[in-house]
């Protein structure tokens, strides 16, 4: 298994988190993971991008792993969960850094380059491109076109129940929901709306994406966290919608986006809104980093040393 650095409790006022670095002094980048996941997702990246002189911070966010759970569904806001991206750099002496997200962190990282522009030097998302913000309840539109059993809208419409399904066997839910090859067997349909019944019996469509010693690392994990504070995330959907109401939708930073050709997230033309924009896709599903890791730090590296280095 890959050598991951040790986790450190950092103070952040309002919430600990659980804190996991590597090359302390070289260039700033903060590493934020999706769901349901953990720092460790990025495990095949933070030595190389250490290696290459960066200085990697790669959070456990809030409701995950050790770091702090509270209560309130508005406490899992984009204002509450990029605000604690500031405070994370504020406690390091660090004024500016580069973004790096995957999954819900590609959203939170889209979200800081609009909230907090000053403190973000360039983004590189994985799988979730910029979108707009919609024009109406994006939940209510999800349940129009998706149906009440499309996961978010479920997490919505029925609070707490697939967390509790999830929390029933979270080590067959992440051995499920961990996997590569799938679409070649499309007889175990991995869509949206199969999501909150994957605790319930074992896949056979693709192979575990991961070592067993790795898997036992996230089981762990959420065994200690639960799911029902990553699942407010997906609660804060309407709430994200109507705070950002009067945010102009323009990225202005550098970004690089890399997409999953399998993905059941689609790709998307980003022109007006990302205008400074370079596009990859790699042959993997949704878990890129994990999936293709040496190609992601190829083309991760080669952009930060050549975009981002001669920012600093």
């Amino acid at each position: 298994m890959v050598e991951f650095p040790e986790g450190q409790m950092i103070s952040l006022g309002e919430v600990e988190l659980e804190v996991f670095q590597a090359g302390e002094g070289g260039i700033p980048v903060l590493l934020a993971h999706g769901w349901p996941e953990h720092a460790f997702s990025w495990r095949h990246q933070i030595p190389a991008l250490a290696e290459a002189g960066y200085h990697v911070i790669a959070p456990n966010q809030r409701g995950y792993g050790r770091s702090s759970k509270p209560e309130a569904v508005e406490a899992y806001d984009c204002h509450h969960l990029t605000g604690d991206y500031n405070s994370l750099l504020d406690a390091l002496g660090i004024e500016k850094a580069i973004f790096v997200g995957h999954d819900w962190g590609a959203i939170l990282v889209w979200h800081h380059c609009l909230l907090n522009p000053e403190r973000v030097v360039g983004a590189a998302n994985l799988s979730v491109p910029f979108r707009p913000r919609e024009q109406a309840d994006p939940v209510a539109f999800w349940e129009q076109m998706l149906g009440p059993e499309f996961y978010i809208v479920h997490f919505n419409r029925q609070p707490g129940v697939a967390a509790k399904a999830f929390e029933s066997n979270p080590r067959q839910f992440l051995r499920n929901l961990y996997r590569t090859e799938q679409w070649l067997d499309e007889s175990e349909g991995m869509g949206g709306a199969s999501i909150i019944h994957l605790a319930e019996r074992e896949l056979s469509g693709g192979r575990l994406m991961m070592s067993e010693e790795e898997l036992d690392v996230f089981v762990k994990a959420f065994e200690h966290s639960g799911f029902h504070a990553p699942c407010n995330w997906y609660r804060n959907f309407n709430r994200n919608w109507e705070t950002t109401a009067d945010v102009e939708q323009k990225v202005i930073q550098p970004a690089l986006m890399i997409y999953g050709a399998h993905d059941i997230v689609p790709e998307m033309d980003m022109t007006g809104y990302v205008d400074d924009l370079e596009a990859h896709t790699l042959d993997c599903g949704h878990w890129i980093q994990q999936e293709k890791p040496d190609e992601t730090n190829r083309i991760l590296l080669e952009w930060l040393d050549r975009r981002m280095k001669p920012l600093f």
